[in-house]
């Protein structure tokens, strides 16, 4: 049962500044292709049958004491540098917003759930591929310690949709995605261009109640203030995550970034095979603006719009002082995010660790060693000498050039020797999602309905997750 909600979708009082009432499309068929087990059972809802969880997440009947009509968000933003007013929930509502046990807010968005005032004359349909694109990618960037959307549901509607990017027509889908907020930085730009200072201080005490209460303050000027510095860490500590993850988000739009500093809008992503800062995820993005190189750069322009939007509340002087923190945020973020992933205490003096970081990083550059199988071969330092022999790649391994890397390496103590006993590390080689995984994963699932493929590389995602968890 849903546990009870004492204040169930608190954004529906902000619903009518913000976001418009529409109806879900009506689809043909509803196949269940993932449920999301474990988050599902956080929430309390882990105990719907699958003809319940369809008519919930795919029907879109209202859950109990929650939102009586989904509501489409309105927002505006910066797309490849340029300002877009006409933008909002094209494909995608906010379906419902529950609590978890401790009293979290989460929101139930969907994407591929029909048409909206925002569709911009789109289908408002998602493809199937999409749909398993985007939970392999939550799924991963989950088990990395990434701090993202999580893909919640995803059923086939049995639609054929066309699209220009993929062999048409193609099979259709709708996907539930589950985040701590989908308030975008787009949001206060939509306020900022028409001058609705209420508008923004509405929301500015809605993202401190739910999201960011330490930044509270009895006049609203401080508020905006430390709302806008809440924000700046958070969305600096996913970056630096997203770097040590090798992960490429392809669109950091302004609307694609939220006050939660959650990943999520997975458009082209894609996961290093080696390290390349110039490497691009989207094959539109052809003067490489999002490239993996430029994100930290790109993140703390974002974060600029979003402190211009808040001018209407606050001086400049002092929003400037709010996105201060970002530059020691992003590196403190980086430096543990790969201390993490590599299974080791940092030194614990930050200078140290970048030195560190930059002998690492500077090494699988120009030795063009893989970056999954970097990562989970020196995984706990001294203990992965065995690891380190057997590896691919082992005579990277004797080179002159690594062993500074080694020496720093050897340095630190495991944060978790003892993992390295769990099946994961018992394998030879590492999960990984790169662009032709997820290919050789969608072929026969196109080709035959085959979903076994899926399934087995879900089971490894897991068990990545349980080994490389903080």
């Amino acid at each position: 049962m849903l546990r009870d909600q004492p204040s169930p979708a608190p954004f529906l009082a902000l619903a009518d500044h913000f976001a418009d009432a529409v109806e879900p499309a009506n689809f043909p068929a509803h196949v269940l292709r993932f449920r999301n087990r474990r988050w599902s059972k956080h929430l309390g809802l882990d105990d719907l049958a699958d003809a319940a969880w369809l008519n919930h997440f795919a029907r879109f009947e209202p859950l109990p004491g929650n939102l009586q009509h989904p509501l489409a968000m309105r927002y505006h933003g910066h797309q490849f540098g340029t300002y877009n007013p006409q933008l909002g929930d094209g494909r995608g509502f906010l379906y419902a917003q529950v609590r978890d046990g401790a009293g979290n807010l989460f929101d139930l968005g969907t994407k591929g759930s029909g048409q909206t005032p925002w569709s911009r004359q789109g289908d408002g349909r998602l493809t199937l591929k999409g749909g398993v694109r985007e939970i392999l990618a939550a799924t991963y960037l989950e088990a990395l310690g990434v701090h993202t959307s999580k893909a919640f549901s995803l059923v086939e509607t049995g639609e054929q949709l066309a699209r220009n990017d993929e062999p048409s027509p193609t099979r259709g889908s709708v996907l539930v995605r589950l985040s701590e907020s989908h308030v975008r930085f787009g949001t206060f730009q939509r306020c900022a261009y028409y001058d609705d200072r209420e508008g923004l201080a509405r929301l500015v005490d809605y993202c401190i109640a739910e999201f960011h209460p330490d930044a509270d303050a009895p006049e609203m000027a401080t508020k905006a203030v430390n709302l806008l510095t809440a924000i700046t860490r958070a969305t600096a500590a996913m970056i630096g995550q997203w770097m040590a993850a090798g992960f490429v988000h392809g669109v950091m739009n302004t609307d694609n970034f939220n006050v939660t500093g959650e990943t999520f809008d997975f458009g082209p992503w894609r996961f290093l095979p080696v390290s390349d800062p110039n490497f691009t995820a989207a094959y539109f993005d052809q003067n490489g603006l999002y490239s993996f190189g430029r994100q930290p750069t790109q993140g703390a322009w974002a974060l600029q719009q979003l402190a211009s939007s808040l001018l209407p509340l606050a001086d400049a002087e002092d929003l400037a002082k709010g996105l201060a923190p970002y530059e020691a945020a992003y590196q403190q973020s980086f430096a543990a995010h790969t201390h993490q992933l590599l299974g080791l205490h940092g030194s614990g003096d930050l200078r140290t660790d970048l030195t560190f970081l930059q002998a690492f990083y500077g090494w699988m550059t120009t030795s063009g060693a893989s970056w999954p199988q970097t990562f989970f071969d020196l995984y706990g330092g001294e203990a992965s000498d065995t690891r380190l022999k057997a590896s691919p790649q082992a005579a990277l391994y004797q080179t002159e050039s690594f062993a500074p890397v080694r020496e720093f390496i050897t340095a630190r103590e495991a944060t978790h020797a003892d993992r390295l006993t769990l099946p994961y590390f018992q394998a030879d080689a590492p999960v990984t999602l790169l662009i032709e995984d997820v290919e050789s994963l969608w072929a026969p699932i196109a080709a035959e309905d085959d979903w076994s493929a899926f399934e087995t590389k879900l089971a490894h995602l897991e068990a990545a997750r349980l080994a490389l968890a903080p």
